[in-house]
């Protein structure tokens, strides 16, 4: 149940931030992508580790972001 849980709110961060501020995938540059999948990839870190807690995974989401605008920047 709560690993059903966490997927689901790791894809949902993953679709937001994938489409706010964009219309498409393509129209984004490589760090805005490196920045939305480790947002998301850090959103689902988060949840498994707090075991579905809010602030563990927005925190897991806001950490991964910046850790893929970072590495979308040296590409």
């Amino acid at each position: 149940m709560k690993l059903t849980r966490t997927l689901a709110s790791g894809a949902a961060t993953l679709m937001l931030l994938a489409s706010v501020g964009c219309s498409t995938w393509e129209s984004m540059d490589s760090r805005q992508k490196s920045a939305a999948t480790g947002a998301g990839i850090g959103g689902v870190a988060g949840a498994v580790i707090s075991d579905g807690g809010v602030l563990g995974t927005v925190g897991g989401a806001a950490i991964g972001g910046v850790i893929g605008d970072q590495v979308g920047k040296r590409r």
